[in-house]
């Protein structure tokens, strides 16, 4: 096909017409002389089966020489099968992210489709799902740990010894708890990509095994019934602060987690159904638990002073916060239990170790002890799974409990059928 049919003084001297006219230089490429006398390169390919045009600049800024160049680029493109329109609209795609990148660093704000900008995608996604303070922490651990080492990475570029990388500060303090729960937060963020097409592959998939084995650290308790018949008689003649009494008297009839305790909420108390409802975020798992006549009492001791307020117990400094972590823990102490004879946590092995001996069902157990399952529609099938055999558990366990602390004669089991 004939090309190279126009000459530059030709092109320069083109005046206006009527209407738009082209001046052809063959192939394809020619000059758009417009009615307000703006000359426009275009060059006109079919690319599988349809007809497209691609500008080329404006004359004079973009010389004859030049356009040809041009076209000339944009022909062996399309003979390796390339559209060149479309490689400028993802040129020009890319360019414009550049610029949005500049914009997002300077305001302070992850760049487009980086680990950290899917990131606080996947988070969006699970708040409803997550309890508030769960994930503040989540939120926290992972700026803190993984943003620096990978926040700016593309998404699709990041490597598993990106991820290590990461990890391997943990891993070196032995902090493996730490190092187990942010490898699975960075994991299912890789999860979360892969779905909405951001990524192929979680790079965190392999680094699982270079994580070593957290050891289970088994927390102190007392189970011989004697000692914890003293127990008992040491707990009710502790002389600390009335929410704190109660508190402590409360624990070893609830057997739930330290945590759970501290933070009971006054709007998860029916006096009437004589249930504790809480959320055990631990499981991520909505939890019954039965109170007996006993743990009535004492949250109806309690409610005349802290009823009006969010927690049944609520801390001594005030600020609408629960009661500290290291409460229980330092009335322990204080009444000559140590962390290596028991625990507040320990109190759960107490009552499961007993219980079992006892001969109830070791499912009515788990339940109790809110060990959720992991199929979270099982769980929510389960919810109230055992609950008549648990009143009845959770009511003679108190009474159990009652005669240690006054002294009765410890007798053998008699297995419940």
């Amino acid at each position: 096909m004939a090309k190279d049919l126009l000459k530059d003084v030709t092109v320069r001297n083109a005046k206006p017409a009527d209407k738009d006219y082209r001046l052809s230089d063959g192939d394809g490429l020619y000059v758009l002389v417009k009615t307000n006398g703006a000359k426009w390169w275009r060059f006109d390919y079919s690319f599988s089966g349809s007809r497209k045009t691609l500008s080329l600049g404006v004359y004079p800024v973009t010389g004859l020489g030049d356009a040809r160049r041009k076209a000339d680029d944009a022909r062996i493109k399309i003979s390796n099968d390339i559209n060149p329109s479309d490689e400028r609209k993802e040129e020009r795609a890319v360019k414009a992210i550049e610029i949005e990148n500049k914009n997002r660093r300077d305001a302070g704000m992850a760049i487009i489709n980086s680990f950290a900008d899917i990131t606080r995608q996947w988070l969006a996604s699970i708040e409803h799902l997550t309890k508030s303070q769960t994930h503040i922490k989540k939120i926290s651990r992972i700026e803190r740990l993984a943003f620096p080492v990978i926040g700016d990475i593309p998404i699709n570029q990041v490597k598993s010894s990106d991820i290590l990388a990461a990890l391997k500060p943990l891993i070196d303090k032995m902090q493996l708890e730490t190092a187990h729960r942010l490898h699975s937060e960075i994991s299912s963020i890789f999860a979360y990509a892969i779905v909405h097409n951001f990524t192929d592959y979680d790079p965190a998939q392999p680094v699982a095994k270079q994580i070593p084995a957290q050891k289970v650290k088994h927390r102190a308790a007392i189970i011989e019934p004697q000692q914890v018949g003293q127990l008992l008689r040491d707990i009710y003649n502790y002389k600390g602060t009335f929410i704190v009494q109660m508190a402590f008297r409360l624990t070893p009839l609830l057997f739930q987690r330290p945590s759970e305790i501290r933070q009971l909420l006054w709007e998860d108390v029916d006096l009437d159904t004589k249930e504790w409802r809480p959320y055990i975020s631990k499981t991520d798992y909505h939890h019954i638990v039965p109170l007996s006549t006993q743990a009535i009492e004492i949250i109806e001791a309690i409610k005349p002073l802290t009823g009006g307020g969010n927690f049944v117990f609520p801390s001594s400094r005030g600020k609408g916060s629960p009661m500290s972590d290291n409460t229980i823990r330092t009335a322990l102490k204080s009444l000559g239990y140590e962390s290596d004879i028991h625990t507040a946590h320990g109190f759960r092995t107490t009552a499961s170790t007993l219980l079992n001996e006892q001969g109830w069902s070791p499912d009515a157990i788990e339940r109790q002890l809110a060990h959720a399952p992991r199929d979270k529609v099982r769980a929510a099938y389960n919810r109230a799974q055992y609950l008549e055999e648990r009143r009845r558990m959770m009511q003679s366990w108190s009474d159990y409990l009652d005669s240690l602390k006054n002294g009765a004669q410890i007798l053998e089991f008699k297995k419940i059928g």
